[in-house]
């Protein structure tokens, strides 16, 4: 943070130095740690929309009559504004385990992940990756890769070899979406967000508990595709079916 800081500094604070004397990976560095302070939801929500775009361009999607879409269909039929954000929803055909939601309000659910999942468990595990939206976790994760890509333009402005790589696709901010990692309280608060929309729509809750338990098992080893960030961002998923579980019998909703 103080590097971003005084970089921006550098290279907008400082009245005797000219744009033409510095290099322009260090003046995108200083856009990029300006973006990652002041950047409303809104713009956040644009950047998101851009690199969902690029995701869509470089990934198998299954058509409007491929069966995954009209499954998918199906499943969320009742569920295009969740929490007052308007949802759209795609299918990649990739063999993934994985599902991400983005600040927009895009959700995109991989082959992999429908191919071992009830209709109810894909409803659980969207619900999870919403309320990373909704808690404004995707926000959050978002402005970090804004700052890690200020720094990568930085490093750039020295050795000349980065800077492609950190420009491109909005400073990598398509990588992160796959890779976005969150801290145990904002998995937690994801978990009951989930729950209490399986909740409030009349789903069964337990779909939430059984999806983690299948999660866990795949977890030990391929079975189909890659199981991907849903699987190495939630190591424990065993326990938070267990807290489910625990919860729904506290509720009442289960033995």
């Amino acid at each position: 943070m103080i590097r971003i800081a005084s970089l921006f500094f550098v290279v907008f604070g400082c009245p005797t130095l000219s744009l033409a004397q510095v290099n322009p990976s260090l003046i995108q560095a200083g856009i990029d740690a300006f973006n990652a302070y002041t950047l409303s939801d809104a713009q956040v929500a644009d950047y998101s929309r851009q690199a969902v775009q690029q995701m869509d361009a470089k990934n198998s999607v299954a058509g409007p009559n491929d069966p995954y879409t009209q499954r998918l269909n199906t499943i969320v039929v009742r569920h295009h504004k969740v929490s007052g954000l308007p949802i759209n929803y795609k299918v990649y055909k990739v063999a993934d385990v994985n599902a991400f939601a983005t600040a927009d309000g895009s959700v995109r659910v991989f082959k992999g992940l429908m191919d071992v999942m009830t209709d109810n468990e894909l409803l659980a595990i969207m619900g999870h990756e919403i309320g990373h939206v909704i808690n404004h976790d995707s926000r959050d994760a978002m402005k970090s890769a804004l700052k890690r890509s200020a720094v990568r333009n930085a490093v750039a402005s020295n050795s000349g070899t980065l800077g492609k790589l950190s420009r491109s696709q909005l400073g990598g901010v398509a990588d992160y979406m796959l890779g976005a990692s969150f801290s145990r309280r904002q998995e937690t608060e994801a978990d009951d967000y989930s729950y209490d929309f399986l909740k409030r729509n009349g789903y069964n809750v337990m779909a939430l508990a059984t999806s983690f338990e299948k999660l866990a098992k795949l977890s030990g080893g391929g079975q189909g595709g890659r199981v991907a960030a849903i699987i190495s961002t939630h190591p424990d998923s065993k326990s938070r079916a267990d807290r489910v579980r625990d919860r729904a019998r506290r509720d009442g909703l289960a033995r």
